[in-house]
């Protein structure tokens, strides 16, 4: 049996991919959708603090580990990949990721409030990366396809990222070398894991390692 860590993003908890772990567990995987220290530490603290539990549940699967990710959960999923990577590791899907940052972490990485609420791992999203976050991060040599997301609920976010986005990243930064595949949805940043659309991107890259995109007429 295939496994599937899920991992939310900075502001969120494990109930945010509810659905999304529903579905792939009615299509026959083992499913590990962990609540994690989001804002409480930087992005390599949180991947030792969830070593023991995936590497336990890597275990239990007799085949594949796939990974499937909301937001910053891509970062943490590369970090820990780049740390500890599983022996089976399968396929990896992240959802509307930060990983060449968000210039909404540029603007807003001064401010004492957002500081504070979110904490170590939000000083680490911004688009100008130091050379031991790259280092932590890794390089992507493994089958990963991005989501990314073109609508906004935030008009603020739509008007400060330039070029298509959905409010918090901009498209353009979704991107990461190394990726198999990347495509881009009518989906927002907030509701993109629960997108119909995304939903049946996300059972397809984890069958297939590629989307299905749409023919170009002509």
């Amino acid at each position: 049996m295939d496994g599937i860590v899920f991992l939310h993003g900075i502001a969120r908890s494990a109930r945010s991919l509810a659905v999304l772990e529903k579905v792939l567990r009615a299509d026959g995987y083992a499913t590990l959708n962990l609540d994690y220290p989001a804002r409480s530490r930087c992005i390599a603290d949180i991947v030792e603090a969830l070593q023991e539990q995936i590497s336990l549940f890597s275990d239990t699967c007799s085949d594949r580990l796939h990974f499937v990710t909301h937001s910053m959960g891509g970062l943490v999923a590369r970090a820990f990949i780049a740390r500890h990577r599983p022996a089976r590791l399968g396929h990896v899907v992240m959802l509307a990721p930060p990983n060449a940052g968000s210039e909404i972490a540029d603007l807003l990485g001064g401010n004492l409030l957002y500081r504070a609420f979110f904490g170590p791992a939000g000083a680490e999203l911004v688009t100008k990366r130091s050379d031991s976050l790259c280092e932590v991060l890794g390089r992507v040599d493994y089958p990963l396809g991005v989501i990314a997301g073109d609508r906004s609920l935030d008009p603020v976010g739509w008007l400060l990222l330039p070029g298509a986005n959905d409010g918090r990243v901009s498209v353009e930064r979704t991107r990461v070398a190394g990726m198999a595949d990347h495509i881009v949805i009518h989906g927002t940043h907030t509701l993109i894991m629960n997108n119909p659309e995304a939903i049946a991107q996300v059972r397809h890259f984890l069958t297939h390692g590629r989307f299905v995109h749409p023919v170009s007429a002509g």
